[in-house]
């Protein structure tokens, strides 16, 4: 090959499918693969690999159809002066479609991930398997789907959803840990609207089917949604800067002027007197976190649990939250799932855990036992249970029943377990123990509206209260709210070089 005719092929590649199927990419809102890296990555760090492969594909006229790249750009960069590798389907060739040569380009960046033990990042933007080759196309993804599932646990994967991505392709940001989805740009469907109608005669359009607000809020497939593919890539920038680069390493350490022992006094009026009464989980979070900088994680989805990142002490941390303010704050299947998951996450990669607890019990409801609430309820349980990371817990408030177990109680290997003065620990809430043990001395009671209040009162005061807890050690200690960012931090400084291992296993069997 000439050099003429290399720096040809050069050109080419970096033009993608040309000016006007770039231009068209811009008109409907979105960026070209390439400048989606050249924003995603520090300034000028992008090396690309397999700059000039081409498809094989001689059948249906593709073999006079040849763009060098073949629809995928991919490569290593940094972000914040660390190594990342990317993958960037590029819609203006062959619609991103994904082709043999095309998939083993991505997996060649998977594998080196792996190997080298940096994160993996899939920038989304393709039309789905390339028809023209059949099942060799087909096997690209079955590639892609392996590797996904193997660096799991071992390197953060992170799924940006920037245009379509319908069938088999949905599979692989299945399996990574997060995906961003973009407004009005991005969908995600196993069968599409066409279909749909076809099969069950329902009417749906992209949008409703698989739009980005329809995976946050309803399914849960996405963790976080944009307005446009530039604050895309800046959330995916910050999201891995609170992640380390792979299972052996721990987070890179922020420094921070927030001191470790500064205290709160808005958490002493946090919780309102009246045990029905909501509050708001995440104001406690930003008030505890460093500089109050919290990055919640599937904000839309099942919002009764709260999860996310954030740093205390300068370190990374996975915030766990039960919600008061929305179904005050009980656990069901989703909150479960989505708690379950991003447990597992942290202690993969070795992000400790501090949980808030206030949590009435688990949603009663036929919908939720039809729905299988014991077999989701258990894998939240699972997660906390087999997490060995440094946990943390402070309740605020209700730890009723088996949902006080679940939620990184000490009976779970939490390593300190720490209570307000208002919290109140026990089988159920009083009213409803009182309903229980003294039913028949309440239907026989000349005034049984004075004696149950009294019962009550009797209740709360021997039982729901952090101090029969605290007595048998379930508790490590009662605080002062304004004190809890300092014992926080303290007790994740105490066990930061912990080692708690699990039994030997090829993998435990989660009640999935």
């Amino acid at each position: 090959m000439s050099l003429d005719t290399l720096r040809d092929k050069v050109r080419r590649a970096e033009e993608g499918g040309g000016p006007e199927r770039r231009e068209r990419q811009h008109r409907e809102g979105k960026l070209t693969a390439r400048e989606r890296v050249e924003i995603l990555l520090d300034e000028g760090s992008f090396e690309e690999l397999d700059q000039l492969v081409e498809h094989r594909c001689l059948d249906f006229g593709m073999a006079d159809q040849r763009v060098p790249g073949d629809g995928v750009v991919s490569g290593y960069g940094r972000i914040d002066g660390r190594l990342v590798y990317v993958f960037a389907q590029d819609f203006t060739v062959f619609g991103g479609s994904l082709s043999e040569t095309n998939a083993r380009k991505i997996c060649k960046v998977m594998d080196l991930a792996v190997d080298v033990g940096a994160p993996v990042i899939g920038l989304n933007d393709s039309g789905g398997a390339r028809i023209q080759e059949g099942v060799a196309s087909l096997a690209g993804y079955a590639d892609i789907f392996l590797r996904n599932t193997l660096a799991s646990g071992v390197v953060p994967q992170i799924s940006a959803i920037m245009g379509p991505c319908a069938g088999g392709a949905v599979y692989s940001p299945a399996i990574t840990d997060f995906n961003v989805m973009v407004k009005d740009t991005s969908c995600m469907f196993v069968t599409g609207p066409d279909v749909i109608r076809t099969v069950t005669h329902e009417e749906v359009t992209k949008e409703e089917l698989g739009g980005a607000m329809t995976h946050n809020v309803k399914s849960g497939v996405a963790h976080f949604a944009v307005d446009d593919d530039r604050a895309c890539l800046a959330l995916i920038r910050e999201l891995l800067g609170y992640l380390p680069s792979n299972n052996l390493e721990e987070a890179p350490r922020q420094p921070t002027d927030d001191p470790p022992d500064r205290e709160e006094p808005s958490l002493e009026s946090l919780v309102p007197p009246d045990p029905a009464k909501p509050y708001d989980m995440k104001r406690l979070i930003a008030a505890v976190v460093d500089e109050g900088r919290f990055l919640e994680v599937h904000e839309h989805f099942a919002p009764n649990i709260v999860v996310g990142f954030a740093r205390l002490g300068g370190r990374s941390v996975g915030v766990v939250g039960n919600q008061p303010a929305h179904l005050a704050g009980c656990l069901d299947i989703d909150a479960s799932v989505k708690g379950a998951r991003f447990v597992r996450f942290c202690d993969a990669f070795n992000l400790p855990l501090v949980t808030f607890e206030d949590v009435p019990g688990f949603l009663p409801g036929t919908g939720q036992e039809y729905g299988g609430i014991i077999r989701h309820g258990a894998k939240l349980l699972y997660a906390f249970a087999e997490a060995t990371v440094p946990k943390i817990t402070v309740i605020t408030r209700k730890a009723y029943g088996g949902a006080y177990c679940v939620m990184s109680s000490k009976h779970l290997r939490t390593d300190m377990n720490y209570a307000w003065p208002t919290a109140e620990i026990a089988v159920m809430g009083p009213e409803g123990a009182v309903n229980v043990l003294y039913r028949r001395e309440l239907q026989s009671a000349a005034d049984p509206d004075a004696l149950r209040a009294r019962r009550v009162t009797e209740f709360r005061e021997k039982f729901a209260n952090p101090y029969v807890a605290t007595d048998r050690g379930f508790v490590d200690a009662v605080i002062e709210p304004r004190h809890t960012r300092e014992k926080i931090i303290a007790g994740l400084e105490m066990a930061r070089t912990k080692r708690s291992r699990n039994p030997a296993k090829k993998h435990g069997s989660i009640p999935l």
